[in-house]
């Protein structure tokens, strides 16, 4: 079986945009699903609904890989969950690391949807001394003094930071250094990587965040409704009172005057 160091997905060769290539997970989900029901084939329409966009960017994200569907019938649901997989390189064996087993790294290391994902846990890597030997999902944890042997050993190109967010750093230069040219960073920081790697970021309290301030407007929007304002009247009457900030230029300063 192919391992990822020596073979790569081909998206970029193919000039599918990073946007298209960021929804086809969604679309293989969605596949998955009604290949598991044994449905033959799905329009554009339902398949769109599904993965939760609309059906004019599916058959768009669609016409990168070469697949048009057929009028009257749809997309085969087999033919587009190998095309699809192919296409995100998961037809292989992916080995990865997953370095900081605590609670977050053992609950990754745990998680059984990888291997049916076309990626194989390689090894589990702490730097606690009493962590080394201890199984974790069926595998040892070793320590971090051995990183970049593992790395070597095994093939590895893909490396899943779950470490604080003080020791990530330099974690993702040893990984980038033993030859990893793929991170997903659950730390809470930025990292910084050479050109050529590429780094996901999975911050959790920040998509808790982000939907604090949906809330939020939410609930404003309900005030101003039951206040007996409507929310569009709210709304202008905030935008007036930010053009009366707003400095000879149109811009609000930077610095209020005192």
């Amino acid at each position: 079986m192919a391992t990822g160091r020596t073979h790569r997905p081909a998206t970029r060769s193919r000039g599918i945009p990073e946007a298209t290539v960021a929804r086809l997970p969604l679309y293989l989900r969605a596949l998955t699903a009604l290949s598991e029901r044994s449905v033959p084939t799905v329009s554009s329409e339902e398949l769109a609904a599904a993965a939760g966009v609309n059906s004019a960017k599916l058959r768009k994200d669609f016409s990168y890989l070469g697949s048009y569907g057929t009028r009257g019938v749809g997309y085969d649901v087999e033919y587009l969950v190998y095309q699809i997989s192919r296409e995100l390189g998961l037809t292989q064996d992916w080995p990865v690391v997953i370095v900081g087993i605590g609670n977050l790294g053992a609950a990754l290391a745990n998680y059984g949807g990888f291997a049916s994902r076309g990626f194989r846990v390689a090894a589990l890597i702490d730097a606690d001394p009493a962590m080394a030997g201890k199984p974790v999902a069926g595998i040892a944890v070793q320590h971090t003094d051995e990183l970049e042997h593992i790395i070597e050993s095994n093939g590895v190109s893909i490396g899943v930071i779950a470490t604080p967010a003080g020791a990530a750093q330099q974690v993702c230069e040893r990984l980038v250094a033993a030859g990893v040219t793929s991170i997903l960073n659950f730390a809470p920081t930025v990292l910084t990587v050479p050109d050529g790697v590429d780094v996901r970021k999975v911050d959790l309290s920040i998509e808790l965040q982000i939907l604090a301030f949906h809330e939020q407007r939410k609930a404003g929007e309900e005030s101003g409704q039951e206040s007996g304002a409507p929310a569009p009247v709210a709304r202008a009457a905030a935008a007036g009172s930010e053009a009366d900030r707003k400095g000879p230029d149109g811009d609000v300063p930077a610095v209020m005057p005192a």
